[in-house]
């Protein structure tokens, strides 16, 4: 059996596009409090505070990061309100926010993206491992003002300390973590140090975790995937074929001057294989497994220059450069399939203004060139130069107890194609592709714009209403695909005509900060115009049905709601009670968006003390029956889970903590992943971890 063939398997699906594609699940454990005095570094390059930034922001610390059991990036995030997973098994899982993923979410390390290919399908691991971040901060909505057009869902930015930006306290300080799970004999290390001679700072971090097949609360095939298809599930309760094996390493240094400016270098490099999921039925020949591999290597320059006087207060450059590659392999024969190579250079050079008591402001440009080539058996796509420019400008003015956030961006992107004796295949014919006269360059230009209006009527209360004008041109696989995509399943056909993608948005914020009560809501509305997405167009080739990348208008809508109430204070602790909840809404010309998530609602009551922390969490995802024609619906779920976190002496920086996952051993199945009718969320588990700074 081919690689394709196991894909094919591994979706299950000719018979459901014609009747559907389906997803995998990630259940969230306990999180901390938000810490509401923070500064969110990602919003702009100069400060802005948790408690007064006009939008969505979640913010994810070393501490907290040192207590979750280790995970891929999506997974870490899902259940966070706003945030689901992709879910395609432990090895690969990007975030999706307010129901948007891929080239909509935009993944950055240090304020730079990736310059990856995982946005490219669903199998492609991020390369990126939490193990190593100091900080996560997640930007909800359109976020293109500071980073382009891929930030029209949101920014995820996963932040280290590679590059040291200051001196340590002491002559060496650092961070280590030491977790094991029960559901998948998962185990992980973790360890960085900032090492200080002088004015020059030495970085080295490391992370390795591996993890097994993990059990399932009954057979990974749904009942509802074996009712639409006829398969008849296997019986045993074990995901088989979703082993991972993850390591990264990175060494770093910097100049820190007595000033706060530095100038440092760092490189990084992650290697991660993991297996893919595949439907688990009674089959002749049986199925066959396919394990992928990432590699990554990257390095990063930064650099911050202050100024003592002036207008300008200080320069900020930040410059990745990265070579990723992506591997299929066929493991009865060891061969690869498919490879997918990226390699880049991205840069921005921030000037940030000297603030007022009133006034903050900055402006910016922002380059990136890559390449992209695949190779192999799945090359549905053809080598593309990439080539972007975005320039920007964010200010924000406060008057009294009111204030105004605003920007402008302007971006170009130009995606040059080897489409010279590229063959149309049939299906793109009967679509009208004609790759033989196509031109193998498109050029975009875009226009984003955002305007905040705040009002602190009263100390604990903070009102804001914003609106956005964002721009998103399309990608190489929107505009040049043709060819059998094996992590959807499906024949994939691009449109080299496509045009941008825009989207117009309100977002209104409500935020109440008392000393025992904290609730933040926010409420938003997006219309696109060529919102761009991939539908059946009701054939089948080579056994894989056939969707083309079309263009509709398009309105989502939603909700986010987070409480949390201090129910009892005493010298020993706290008693703290917190809700939240979520909810997105799509539509387009074709009907519902596929694999949109249900709604969610979290509770959780916890104690805090010098000594211990605990917390019992109930989450419940709703039923998703409003679903795409090619999808299947989902049952909603209710998961338990549980937290304790020991200090063993008081004031020292050593944790124990123990989790509980999943208690009630529920089904949970994520709708937004297209593997969710093959690989359910795992069954109860317990993972243990130790974590400590010095």
């Amino acid at each position: 059996m081919t690689k394709l063939d196991s894909h094919v398997l591994s979706a299950s699906v000719l018979s459901l596009v014609l009747a559907g594609t389906a997803a995998h699940a990630a259940e969230t454990g306990n999180r901390k409090p938000t810490e509401v005095e923070q500064v969110v570094v990602t919003a702009a390059p100069y400060p802005v505070s948790l408690d007064t930034i006009t939008t969505s922001v979640t913010i994810l610390s070393a501490e907290t990061l040192s207590l979750v059991p280790p995970a891929g990036l999506g997974d870490l995030l899902a259940g966070l309100p706003g945030l689901r997973s992709t879910a395609y098994g432990p090895g690969a899982s990007r975030p999706v926010i307010r129901g948007l993923a891929g080239p909509r979410v935009l993944l950055l390390q240090n304020g730079v993206g990736m310059v990856d290919a995982s946005s490219l399908s669903p199998d492609h691991a991020v390369p990126s491992e939490a193990g190593q971040a100091s900080r996560i901060e997640v930007l909800k909505g359109p976020s293109t003002l500071a980073y382009g057009g891929s930030g029209i869902g949101g920014v995820v930015n996963v932040m280290d300390d590679r590059v040291p930006s200051r001196r340590p306290g002491d002559r060496i300080e650092g961070r280590g973590a030491l977790a094991w799970s029960s559901v998948d004999n998962g185990r992980s290390a973790s360890l960085a140090a900032n090492i200080g001679v002088g004015a020059l700072v030495l970085a080295v971090d490391g992370a390795t975790r591996r993890s097994g097949d993990y059990s399932t609360p009954g057979t990974p095939v749904s009942d509802r995937l074996a009712a639409a298809t006829g398969l008849e599930p296997t019986s045993e309760t074990k995901q088989r074929n979703v082993s991972v094996e993850a390591d990264s390493w990175g060494v770093g240094g910097s100049i820190v001057g007595d000033s706060g400016g530095f100038l440092g270098l760092s490189v990084k490099r992650t290697d991660t294989g993991y297996g893919v999921p595949f439907a688990q039925v009674v089959s002749d020949p049986p199925p066959e497994t396919l394990r992928l591999h990432m590699k990554q290597t990257r390095w990063d320059l930064r650099g911050e220059s202050p100024f003592a006087e002036g207008w300008l207060e200080r320069i900020r450059l930040s410059v990745g450069h990265a070579d990723y590659e992506h591997a299929e392999i066929e493991v009865d024969e060891g061969a690869v399939g498919t490879r997918f190579l990226s390699n880049g250079t991205e840069g921005r050079l921030e000037f940030v203004m000297r603030g007022s008591g009133d006034r903050q402001g900055a402006f910016g440009i922002q380059g990136l060139t890559r390449n992209f080539e695949a190779i192999g058996d799945e090359a549905f796509i053809p080598g593309v130069e990439i080539n972007e420019l975005g320039a920007f400008t964010l200010q924000r003015f406060e008057f009294g107890q009111g204030g105004v956030d605003a920007g402008l961006r302007l971006d170009t992107r130009e995606l040059r194609a080897e489409l010279e004796g590229r063959e149309t295949s049939p299906p793109g014919a009967e679509s009208g592709l004609d790759w033989a006269t196509t031109r193998d360059t498109r050029s975009f230009s875009n226009v984003s714009a955002s305007a905040g209006l705040f009002w602190k009527p009263s100390d604990p209360v903070f009102l804001a209403a914003t609106f956005s004008l964002s721009g998103r041109a399309p990608t190489e696989f929107e505009l040049f695909a043709d060819g059998p995509h094996g992590g959807t399943s499906t024949w994939e056909l691009g449109d080299p005509t496509l045009e941008s993608e825009t989207a117009l948005s309100l977002e209104v914020t409500l935020r109440w900060t008392g000393p025992d009560t904290r609730i933040e809501a926010h409420a938003w509305a997006a219309r696109y115009d060529g919102f761009i997405e991939e539908r059946p167009t009701g054939e089948t080739w080579e056994d894989l049905p056939v969707f083309l990348y079309q263009q509709s208008d398009a309105d989502f809508t939603g909700l986010e709601l987070e409480a949390e109430q201090t129910l009892l204070r005493r010298d020993a602790g706290l008693l703290i009670g917190r809700v939240s909840a979520d909810v997105v809404r799509g539509d387009t010309d074709y009907g519902a968006p596929p694999r949109i998530p249900a709604y969610g609602v979290t509770g959780e009551i916890a104690w805090r003390s010098d000594a211990f922390d605990a917390a019992i969490e109930v989450r419940h995802v709703g039923d998703q029956t409003r679903t795409a024609p090619f999808e299947l619906q989902t049952d909603g779920s209710t998961a338990l889970n549980a937290t304790l976190a020991w200090r063993p002496v008081p004031g020292t920086p050593v944790t124990l903590s123990l989790r509980g996952r999943n208690l009630t051993n529920a089904e949970i199945r994520e709708h937004a992943s297209f593997l969710k009718d093959i690989a359910p969320s795992p069954a109860r588990s317990v993972s243990a971890a130790l974590s400590w700074t010095f």
